[in-house]
């Protein structure tokens, strides 16, 4: 039976210091008024729901009675057990407790039995209890049972111990869709996409929810480019995506910056009724933020109604993003004054934006209001941003003591973004402080060689920056290859520093030559600076002149119309002298270059507006 704690006050209920039963101004009281309309203020569904639950309670006692006491036996007795079973489903802990008292006095077990019981270890996360009704439904021979079998699978699985759910789905002797959906789903939660794509490729019959499971595991795996062609092999097949297919294409579209098929995912979800799927809406807003289309994403915000934390988080961030800080903390304020409760995504996106204006004042304010306002401890990431609003703004010293005072480890991540600030302020000597906790927690990133490599050049320490190259060839850290990417006409082309391998090579190396001389003749001087090799200055000119997000833009240009947008996909930092050149091309053409998430707010110029994601490193 619920205990009184359990059971919801309402308006109607009397203090607990009023004298109940002598108390004879009690009727004058308006909480005691007995008028007709006082029936609409009363909370019928908390009573209702109270007199279900004491309802339920005195029920469950009466059928455990029955069961337990021996006055039922056989199969009346098991019948009963399964209607206390199934009236127990939502609570757990109350099934086990009864399966175990069935245990205890033989009343019979059955195939449904097991399947509530295995339904409250899922609930549980209960593995030891798995293995009894796994044992007994061998014991009862229920191998073949498939529905038995399969949330056995499921259990394990989801339990951590994926090796006992690969047995049993190993002896198997057949298997229905749902065994390999079961499979394929938790294999890719694991991490273990390729297996997972395996038994994929053994299926024999594959429904929506096998290619749906498929795709989101490839996704969360870093595959978005093997989840696109999947969807576009499932399209083919005559499938119809349904909202949690559309959710993980879109997040693959966002990952590889495909905005034309994030936009035909979109008018497929308008048209098959998702338009209202908070989910949809909300990968939509994220997938149009990265590609770069900020404006799409702010049309899909404001028609959501029914927006989450996460749908005023991502705008959030968004904004922050593309260089709209104050912006985004308006919207802040938007938020908190709807009510809506900030969470550690939130302040994330906060803190970004005031690292990207420099608002030093405002960003620790809005730190320190995590813990004192919203009870939300800062995590590792909050930090993070924290260390490089300060260290950006030239507050070394602060940055560095925010670290060493930290409650959190600080990881590679905080020593990488103080790194940053190092080289933005030229200060050699907490750079190299920094390198030497970055060579504990990453020895083997090479992007904090290259910088404090480049903060060496910068200093005309020669040597030192040899001897940094030096470290990372005999650690053997391998510098990784810029990597561009440009969709044009639905066909993705791919572009590395020095590229000659693209069939139209020739002609992008001459029409770069071309725009370099107008470019020169309009003020445009090459930073050599960044060349870091000892080589002759016109050789460090044509070592900058040769990186791939110049060359994907060339080629861009070579095959867009004026006006139309260039979507440029980098896997690492714009260098300063790629965001210079894209700065001084005054072409009609909207120029886009997106790396991870961040981006410059749009430099506008006569006709042509030039929008660079430009990363912190480099940030004007």
């Amino acid at each position: 039976m619920a205990s009184r704690r359990n059971i919801p006050y309402s308006r109607l209920a009397v203090d607990e210091d009023d004298d109940y039963y002598g108390n004879a101004g009690r009727r004058a009281d308006p909480r005691f008024d007995y008028s007709p309309k006082s029936l609409d203020r009363i909370p019928w569904k908390s009573i209702a729901l109270a007199l279900f639950l004491l309802f339920l309670g005195c029920l469950l006692l009466l059928l455990s009675y029955f069961i337990l006491s021996g006055h039922m036996a056989g199969e009346s007795s098991q019948g009963y057990g399964l209607l206390a079973l199934g009236i127990l489903t939502f609570l757990p802990a109350d099934v086990m407790f009864l399966f175990q008292q069935m245990r205890s006095y033989n009343v019979g077990v059955d195939c449904f039995t097991c399947s509530f019981v295995l339904k409250a270890c899922v609930d549980l996360r209960d593995v030891s209890c798995a293995r009894i009704v796994h044992a007994l439904i061998e014991k009862l021979g229920y191998q073949s049972n498939l529905v038995l079998v399969n949330a056995l699978i499921h259990l394990y699985a989801i339990c951590g111990v994926m090796g006992d759910a690969v047995l049993l789905f190993d002896k198997m002797p057949q298997r229905d869709v749902v065994s390999w959906n079961v499979m394929i789903t938790q294999l890719a939660k694991e991490g273990d996409v390729d297996e997972a794509f395996e038994l994929f490729g053994r299926m024999k019959e594959r429904n929506l929810r096998s290619w749906t499971a498929m795709i989101t595991g490839l996704v969360h795996c870093g595959k978005a480019k093997e989840a696109v062609r999947l969807f576009v092999e499932m399209e083919e097949t005559g499938l119809k995506a349904n909202e949690v297919t559309v959710v993980a294409v879109l997040a693959a579209c966002a990952d590889l910056g495909a905005l034309e098929l994030g936009r035909r995912i979109h008018e497929y979800s308008d048209e098959s009724g998702f338009k209202r799927n908070v989910h949809v809406c909300n990968t939509l807003i994220d997938m149009y933020i990265k590609c770069g289309c900020l404006e799409a994403a702010k049309v899909v915000f404001e028609d959501l109604k029914d927006r989450t934390i996460v749908s005023w988080s991502a705008m959030i961030q968004g904004l922050a993003i593309h260089g709209q800080a104050d912006e985004a903390l308006e919207l802040f304020n938007e938020m908190i004054r709807m009510g809506v409760k900030p969470n550690e995504v939130t302040f994330l996106g906060i803190l970004h934006a005031c690292s990207h204006m420099g608002m030093i004042k405002e960003g620790r304010e809005f730190f320190a209001s995590m813990s004192r306002d919203y009870n939300i401890s800062p995590q590792i990431e909050h930090y993070g941003c924290m260390v490089d609003l300060l260290s950006r703004a030239g507050l070394l010293q602060d940055a560095y003591e925010l670290i060493t005072s930290m409650p959190i480890k600080p990881n590679a991540v905080i020593w990488g973004s103080f790194l940053g600030g190092c080289r933005i302020q030229k200060d050699v000597e907490m750079a190299e402080e920094a390198m030497r906790h970055l060579g504990v927690l990453d020895p083997l990133n090479d992007g904090y060689y290259i910088i404090m490599s480049n903060i060496y050049a910068e200093a005309k320490r020669w040597e030192d920056a040899a001897r940094v190259r030096k470290l990372m060839k005999d650690r053997g850290v391998k510098k990784t290859p810029g990597l561009s990417t440009i969709t044009i006409a639905q066909a993705t082309h791919e572009f590395v520093a020095g590229d000659d391998n693209h069939p139209q090579a020739d002609e992008i190396f001459k029409r770069w030559d071309k725009l370099l001389e107008q470019m020169k003749s309009k003020g445009y001087v090459p930073n050599t600076s960044l060349v870091v090799l000892d080589i002759e200055e016109n050789e460090k000119e044509r070592y900058l002149y040769r990186h791939s997000e110049k060359l994907a833009l060339v080629f861009g240009l070579m095959n867009t119309k004026a006006g139309e947008t260039i979507r440029i996909m980098k896997n690492l930092r714009v260098c300063e002298d790629c965001h210079a050149a894209f700065k001084d091309l005054l072409f009609s053409y909207n120029i886009a270059v997106n790396r991870s998430n961040e981006m410059t707010k749009v430099l506008k110029r006569s006709a042509a507006s030039v929008g660079l994601r430009l990363p912190d490193a480099y940030r004007p």
